[in-house]
């Protein structure tokens, strides 16, 4: 099986500005709605929109007291505070969210203006200082007082970083910013910003855009439109027309799979707003750039003179969203602005594909896999240039852009599958020379888009998908003996060979095997384990064995069962659960809600029953029941021998899962269970459970 590569290149200062960058990115796109929302409002209700109300655009009076309007208050609270909730939950979850967010307050109310710059600073700053707090006492709070030192500590933190942010960084900020907007006015001023293309468009092809874009163009360009009622700041990045010209120009001039995949990528790039789509076409013929400089060039030029801009930013880069936030007297300018700067690229590549002899054939896939390696991980949209199905799930050529470190076992909420799969994999990613390769567990809702590979149930593949476009998909029908884990440890193997993968870090997760996607079974527990330990959290280690001496108790393994269906056998594993204390009645019931949603059956012989993520408040502590029926139940067509009911907190029950899916996955341990004439022997085989 051969993974499609490429060379490994060197750390560089790039890498770090495209993460600096993707980090500001983080905290400004998902809050690109509540711009919107607030671009529209203002260019419908200001005193110079379509449609001015003075009491939702802020101008004039009511019964003689000025009218405040929405457009002023959100922009100074609601976007700064928005974005500084979002850097903080980026680096310490909600809690992490609402430090910043306090702590920004005070640089909003010090400054007076809007403070997105602030935002950007104070935000993860108090996620960051709240997570270092937090772990000063942490597993130190006597039981019951939980809440109250979480609480407190928050908020008297929150309001030690308010007074910060009031008499500290807000004057650094409010400097900053009138700083970098008096070089923007000079730019303005003396018809020079068309020369920041220069920077800009090569920017865009590096991925280094972010930095540019989100942490100084657009805080500028909000503080720009506030003041004017709209920024030309919005479109030096975003005007669709430099990418669309050299779309046009492979559309007539190109050869082979260019030519012919261009049509698609212009559509996606013009109205999907998808700029990245193009950026192979560039790096095939680097001269290109030059037209994306001339055309960038050209649309700046055109804003200038025609005084337009957009009332709020434009993202993604598509036509109808740089349209939908022109101001109400740019039309024509910006319109100009992308006609233009799409001509003179058209032109300017035109030209140079006319005059250089390249042939593009083949040379698609190889400046894809460069655009991916700098990216840093899989794009998007690269299967429409490559001809590719999405990795994931659906066997489509994937390209690796890294090599494989971390992998999760992801399912909608169990307590047991997850960790023991996972438990099992890292045993043989382990034995197969690779220990520092996580492997770990997580819930669907938890998922974040940084994972390599992702392996869940065949019915939740498609539920994890959304959250993890960028890794490799693993679907599982028969935790137990599924050839799939045996092809991720060879996809381990393959792109942890040096000189064989393409990137730094381990944002990769495009590639399988021979471009498999991985849609079919996989090899022992561990595809089980993730599909049911999720609820409790992530484990990267087996779980310590301290505190489980009373997880697994002698009265909780019976021998044989009496149950003779699914349904009774998971009431039989659940009332044990009960007379250990160990959940209630709404757990039991959450049992059955979790079998009839996805199979808890891992593979030979086995079940493991256990409760969804809405059940975890009915579980008072970590317990494990085992039941054997020595002439099997039918489990939705499997035969089952062994039932496992758990119920997890924390992660106090992993380390009985991993024992667990270690017997099971030994044919001869399997066999001396279905032997045992006594539970010390079912509870000897399971090895250091009880240590």
């Amino acid at each position: 099986m051969a993974t499609e590569t490429v060379a490994k290149p060197r750390t560089s200062m790039r890498v770090g500005v495209q993460k600096f960058g993707t980090f500001l990115s983080g905290m400004i796109m998902p809050n690109i709605g509540a711009f919107i929302a607030w671009g529209l409002i203002t260019a419908l209700f200001i005193e110079k929109g379509w449609l001015p109300v003075p009491q939702l655009g802020g101008f004039g009076e009511t019964n003689g007291v000025p009218n405040t309007g929405l457009v002023g208050p959100m922009i100074t609270y609601l976007l700064p505070l928005l974005i500084a909730y979002t850097g903080g939950r980026m680096v310490y979850d909600v809690r992490g969210g609402v430090v910043g967010a306090i702590g920004t307050m005070g640089v909003i109310v010090g400054a007076g203006i809007p403070m997105f710059i602030g935002a950007m600073i104070m935000g993860p700053l108090g996620g960051w200082t709240m997570k270092k707090i937090d772990s000063i006492w942490d597993g130190k709070i006597r039981p019951g007082f939980e809440m109250l030192v979480n609480n407190f500590s928050a908020g008297i933190w929150g309001a030690l970083l308010a007074l910060l942010g009031f008499y500290g960084i807000s004057p650094l900020v409010t400097a900053f910013s009138t700083g970098a907007g008096n070089v923007v006015q000079f730019l303005v001023n003396n018809g020079l910003l068309p020369l920041t293309s220069i920077f800009i468009e090569p920017a865009k092809v590096l991925f280094l855009n972010n930095a540019i874009n989100h942490g100084v163009l657009t805080p500028l360009g909000v503080q720009q439109s506030l003041e004017q009622g709209k920024s030309i700041l919005f479109l030096l990045e975003a005007n669709p027309g430099p990418g669309l010209g050299i779309l046009l120009a492979y559309m007539f001039f190109g050869r082979g799979v260019a030519k012919a995949s261009a049509p698609g990528a212009a559509i996606i790039h013009f109205l999907g707003g998808i700029h990245e789509i193009y950026f192979p076409y560039v790096l095939m013929r680097p001269l290109l750039i030059l037209a994306a400089i001339a055309g960038g060039m050209t649309g700046i030029a055109t804003l200038a003179i025609t005084n337009a801009g957009l009332v709020a930013p434009a993202a993604p880069g598509s036509i109808i969203a740089v349209l939908a936030q022109t101001s109400r007297d740019s039309y024509i300018g910006v319109i100009l602005a992308v006609l233009l700067a799409t001509t003179v690229s058209f032109l300017v590549a035109s030209v140079i594909m006319k005059t250089t002899r390249h042939s593009d054939e083949g040379d698609l896939n190889a400046a894809t896999s460069r655009m991916e390696q700098m990216k840093g991980k899989k794009s998007s949209v690269s299967s429409t240039l490559t001809g590719a199905g999405a990795a994931a799930g659906g066997g489509g050529v994937g390209v690796l852009a890294g090599p494989v470190r971390n992998i999760v076992f992801a399912c909608d909420a169990g307590m047991g599958s997850s960790a023991m799969g996972a438990s099992v994999l890292r045993n043989k990613i382990k034995a197969a020379g690779f220990p520092d390769v996580k492997v770990t567990n997580a819930s669907i809702a938890n998922l974040k888009d940084d994972y390599d590979v992702v392996v869940t149930h065949q019915d939740l593949t498609e539920r994890a998908k959304p959250a993890t476009s960028s890794a490799v998909h693993y679907s599982v029908d028969n935790f137990m003996s599924s050839p799939e884990y045996d092809e991720i440890v060879e996809l381990v193997r393959e792109s942890n060979t040096e000189g064989t993968v393409a990137t730094e870090g381990p944002d990769a997760g495009a590639g399988t095997p021979g471009g498999a996607a991985a849609s079919g079974p996989a090899t022992g527990v561990a595809a089980g384990a993730a599909a049911a330990g999720t609820a409790v959290g992530t484990s990267e280690s087996e779980a310590p064995a301290t505190g489980t001496s009373e997880i697994l108790a002698r009265e909780s393994v019976v021998l044989r069962g009496t149950a003779t269906t699914r349904d009774a056998a998971i009431d039989e594993a659940g009332r044990l659960l009960l007379a250990r204390g160990a959940v209630d009645e709404d757990y039991v019931r959450a049992m059955h809600e979790r079998e009839q949603s996805v199979s808890t059956y891992m593979g030979s012989f086995l079940a493991i029953p256990h409760g969804t993520n809405a059940a975890k408040d009915h579980i008072r502590k970590s317990a494990v029941s085992v039941i054997r029926y020595p002439e099997g139940i039918d489990w939705n067509g499997k035969q089952v021998k062994f039932v496992v009911g758990v119920a997890g907190i924390n992660n106090e029950h992993l380390h009985i899962l991993s024992s667990i899916a270690k017997v099971f996955t030994n044919k001869e341990q399997v066999a001396r269970l279905e032997a045992a004439t006594s539970e010390d022997e079912v509870l000897e085989l399971f090895g250091k459970v009880n240590a």
